[in-house]
């Protein structure tokens, strides 16, 4: 078997995962200020695409809003 040179690590091994005030992104209310997501918890085309999104929501009000991807 080859010997293979490392570098020093970054990180302790027997460091902790969690590091104190990162706040987690799934947490309640944590979509409301990104583009595509509503209040209601309903979501349009912006959520999922930057490119034309206005071409992948629905035609008519009364139809449903089926975001791709």
């Amino acid at each position: 078997m080859a010997h293979i040179k490392v570098g020093k690590p970054d990180v302790a091994p027997d460091a902790t995962a969690h590091v104190k005030g990162v706040e987690q992104g799934n947490r309640p209310g944590a979509y409301e200020h990104q583009a595509g997501h509503h209040r209601d918890g309903t979501a349009d085309a912006r959520r999922s695409t930057g490119i034309r999104p206005k071409r992948h929501d629905p035609i008519l009000p009364v139809m449903p809003n089926l975001p791709p991807g």
